[in-house]
């Protein structure tokens, strides 16, 4: 059994996962090349590997909300899930949830975990819902289910005088450092610890009943609890694209400004390359400029660059055309074709995300059925995501309303379809016109 404080124990833990934290933050923000660089040496830096994830984090989180309905048919679930879509658009208000979550998307994007915690602001007497850094995260999971967390430990670090105003705690703290005081929250589903430095300063029943944190991967790794970054298949394309275009770059510039051969001159004075310039020369001696650019090799470097910018856009699954280059001028399935691969990665995200958000959305639920008395639970929910391609929002009303009128479709689904954000306020509104 480990007796170390639980602070000591975090230091020891999850290093390798830190670390590569670190490293993608890093190539993120443009710090791509290996080693420093040698006298003299251009170093160039196209950030595409930005550019992507950035991209990609916009077609993820396009249009995304929830839909609340019924768990059975009877009138009080009914009106339980009227209460339960209205509570939420209310704090996804408060929390301002949209861009958030989209700040969150970067976030696990990068570093290939995201997170939320969800806690009651007795204050403001409201459901407080943040993205803490997961680098400050820990977890513990059941050993033959990980997506049953047993407890979440959070570190951060906070001011002499933000640690006394939010939890009274008194400055200097032994082994910290002067002014400031890391702070170590553990929570379980039946307790909750606070640790100032190495020290636990409280120690208390956990009131949610649940642990108040939603860890979820960018993209799962089988077996695996944390996920897995978009970043580490980019970093050798970008990487060789730097480098090549770095070293087209200098051979441009060289050519520009071209270098004299002399040949059968032992000794050269006031060789000078300019407009109009004569020199002496001896007897079977020859002088001309270097061309840099003859025999088609810049061709080749502009081939390869090619290659690797394709290389990196089929890695990424996101085409070209993602990026507004639509040269064949493609619509319809020729476009759903050429963008599969992107739907298809959208795809993958978009199903570990909402099971993200209904965990979250539950327990927003829960807490302000503990500080409200009012009946939320249980309800279903299902996330609505809007198109990742340009839609004929015309067709779209026409399909719809064939359908319905056939028989086919619901006026509920055919308004989720269409990308109504609360189909039973819409539904209600309508009844009151009508």
């Amino acid at each position: 059994m480990n007796t170390l404080p639980l602070p000591q124990q975090l230091e020891r833990m999850d290093a390798e996962r830190l670390r590569r934290y670190q490293e993608h933050l890093a190539f993120y923000s443009g710090r791509q090349w290996v080693g420093r660089a040698r006298p003299g040496e251009r170093r160039l830096t196209f950030n595409y590997a930005k550019a992507i994830v950035d991209k990609l984090a916009s077609y993820v989180m396009s249009g995304v909300s929830v839909a609340v309905e019924p768990w059975d048919a009877s009138t009080e679930a009914a009106e339980r899930a009227r209460r339960a879509q209205e509570a939420l658009r209310q704090v996804y208000q408060e929390n301002a949830l949209e861009t958030l979550d989209l700040d969150t998307e970067l976030d696990a994007s990068i570093l290939g975990d995201g997170a939320f915690k969800v806690t009651w602001d007795a204050d403001a007497a409201r459901v407080r819902v943040t993205s803490p850094d997961v680098q400050g995260l820990f977890a513990w999971w059941q050993p033959d289910d990980p997506s049953r967390l047993w407890r979440v430990a959070s570190r951060y670090r906070l001011s002499s005088e933000e640690a006394s105003a939010l939890y009274a705690i008194e400055s200097p703290v032994p082994g910290q450092p002067q002014g400031q005081v890391t702070v170590v929250e553990a929570w379980t589903g039946d307790a909750f610890q606070l640790w100032a430095g190495n020290h636990m300063i409280r120690e208390s029943p956990n009131l949610y009943g649940f642990i108040p944190f939603v860890l979820f991967p960018n993209l799962r790794v089988p077996k695996a609890f944390w996920g897995e970054s978009d970043l580490p298949a980019l970093v050798e394309p970008a990487r060789e694209l730097n480098r090549a275009l770095s070293q087209l770059s200098a051979i441009v510039e060289l050519s520009g400004n071209p270098i004299a051969v002399l040949e059968g001159v032992e000794r050269a004075e006031d060789i000078a390359v300019q407009p109009g310039a004569v020199w002496e020369l001896p007897e079977r001696a020859r002088a001309y400029l270097l061309d840099l650019l003859q025999g088609g090799g810049v061709k080749l470097h502009i081939d390869f660059i090619d290659l690797v910018y394709r290389a990196i856009h089929d890695i990424s699954e996101a085409p070209r055309t993602s990026f507004g280059d639509n040269p064949k001028a493609l619509s319809g399935v020729a476009l759903e074709m050429e963008m599969n691969p992107l739907m298809q990665r959208v795809r993958r995200k978009r199903l570990v995300r909402s099971a993200a958000y209904q965990r979250r959305n539950e327990m927003v639920l829960r807490l302000l059925e503990q500080h409200t008395r009012v009946s939320y639970l249980p309800v279903r929910q299902e996330m609505v995501w809007g198109p990742v391609l340009p839609q004929d929002r015309g067709r779209l009303v026409r399909d719809e309303a064939l359908l319905v009128g056939a028989g086919l479709h619901s006026k509920r689904t055919a308004m989720e379809a269409l990308g109504v954000r609360d189909v039973e306020g819409e539904v209600g509104r309508i009844r009151g016109e009508g």
